[in-house]
């Protein structure tokens, strides 16, 4: 229903922010994530949500997020049996995208069962189907061959994970693995390479 809000900051809360667009007040469940990258956001400064309808159940609740790779994680998440929004919010607030990311294609369970109500169990339920997606993604496949320099550049595993993590934020394998490609060769930490590539994507 909604693709992304973009308005003006009028309220932060512990859990959301208040949007206004053309006079209308929209509340914005949110993770700690967002609302630490708009912390020096100052009230009616202007602001770009990416959005989310939850309807379950009788509930009606818009979430939102200030970068498209954490709304494509939120809804990743939430398509996982027993993790239900709140679930989703809670991780998303203990984890940034590129950090939950590296987290799902190393098996890091112990990360992803630090946020509040996560426990071992569902953290492995997690990494299993959100790996098993991105396995199953009809979308990696590209009609586009990369070059064998691209090729030999990719295949060290540092930047093999990049590629499945950018996969798990919802872009293709050809885009990620181009965005993988312009990332400094000196750059060997697997995050670093994400948010490295996460440029050449915007």
């Amino acid at each position: 229903m909604f693709s992304y809000l973009k308005g003006y900051l009028t309220q932060k809360g512990q859990n959301f922010a208040v949007i206004e667009v053309s006079g209308i007040g929209f509340k914005v469940y949110t993770s700690a994530t967002t609302l630490q990258s708009i912390s020096a956001s100052e009230e009616n400064s202007p602001v770009t949500f990416y959005t989310y309808l939850y309807i379950k159940e009788g509930i009606m609740d818009l979430y939102g997020f200030s970068s498209q790779e954490e709304l494509n994680m939120f809804e990743l998440l939430i398509s996982v049996s027993g993790v239900g929004a709140k679930g989703a919010i809670a991780i998303l607030s203990s984890l940034t995208p590129s950090k939950l990311a590296v987290s799902l294609v190393t098996n890091d369970v112990a990360s992803i069962k630090k946020a509040s109500g996560i426990g071992p169990k569902t953290a492995q339920r997690i990494i299993l189907e959100l790996k098993d997606k991105i396995k199953n993604e009809e979308l990696i496949a590209s009609p586009q061959e990369k070059s064998a320099e691209e090729a030999e550049f990719i295949a060290n595993d540092a930047r093999s994970e990049a590629v499945s993590a950018l996969m798990v934020l919802g872009y293709s394998k050809f885009e990620a693995e181009r965005a993988v490609a312009k990332a400094s060769p000196d750059l060997t930490d697997t995050e670093e390479i994400i948010k490295s590539a996460l440029k050449a994507l915007i």
